[in-house]
């Protein structure tokens, strides 16, 4: 464990048996209780994949809208033209413009979480897609930020639409909300994300696919799930 961990740290730690699959609804049950932090935890999932991302056609890679949302503020900066701009502000969106917006983002300003652009604009934010790129903020069709319905990108991001995706060894972390949304609210959550994954299966992966499955709050430590379990309830 080493030696830097916190007493509360290790303390959670020992209600957990490492040799154990827990059952979701136990696991879930687990995990929050010893969550021992004074702020609101984030709970988390990690899902180790049976698939090799260094194959195009093996990447797991997606967007979702979680059902009960987030308990994240999101700050959204929509970059478009027109009266997609005004579509932009009716929406919700926290910051709109064209140029300016750019121009703002070549100047060191980042204090925004998303950008949804409409494709007309795509060309001109790759001058600051150096910046945008290894933030994991440049738009992207496939995960429905680069597209003319602004207004319903917009309210996808606002509610809660998450990104995911598999690294390098497969594997898969995703926040599914806050300790304090309680068992039904991250359950709910949870069975929309496992349902995308497993639908996001690739043809192509060998074996098994989903080989583990945790879950874990901002500070505390693992707890292994019954990947068996999970699939049969996400099925109910």
């Amino acid at each position: 464990m080493g030696s830097k961990k916190s007493p509360k740290y290790l303390e959670a730690f020992k209600k957990v048996d490492r040799s154990k699959l827990y059952p979701i609804k136990d696991g879930f049950d687990l995990a929050t209780s010893i969550a021992f932090a004074k702020f609101d935890e984030t709970v988390d999932l990690a899902f180790r994949l049976g698939v090799d991302t260094r194959h195009a056609d093996q990447m797991i890679r997606g967007a979702i809208v979680m059902p009960a949302g987030t308990g994240k503020t999101v700050r959204v900066l929509v970059i478009a033209s027109g009266e997609k701009i005004v579509e932009a502000e009716k929406a919700g969106a926290d910051f709109f413009g064209g140029d300016d917006m750019i121009a703002k983002i070549q100047g060191g300003w980042l204090d925004f979480d998303r950008i949804i652009a409409t494709p007309d604009m795509m060309g001109k934010i790759g001058r600051v897609g150096r910046v945008l790129g290894p933030r994991g903020l440049m738009p992207n069709p496939k995960l429905g930020t680069v597209t003319v319905d602004v207004v319903k990108a917009v309210k996808e991001q606002k509610a809660g639409k998450v990104e995911y995706r598999a690294d390098k060894q497969g594997i898969v972390h995703i926040p599914i909300g806050k300790k304090s949304f309680g068992r039904e609210k991250l359950l709910e959550n949870f069975r929309a994300i496992v349902t995308a994954i497993v639908k996001a299966k690739p043809a192509s992966a060998k074996g098994v696919f989903m080989k583990s499955l945790t879950i874990s709050t901002t500070m505390g430590p693992g707890v292994k799930l019954d990947t068996l379990d999970a699939v049969t309830y996400v099925g109910n």
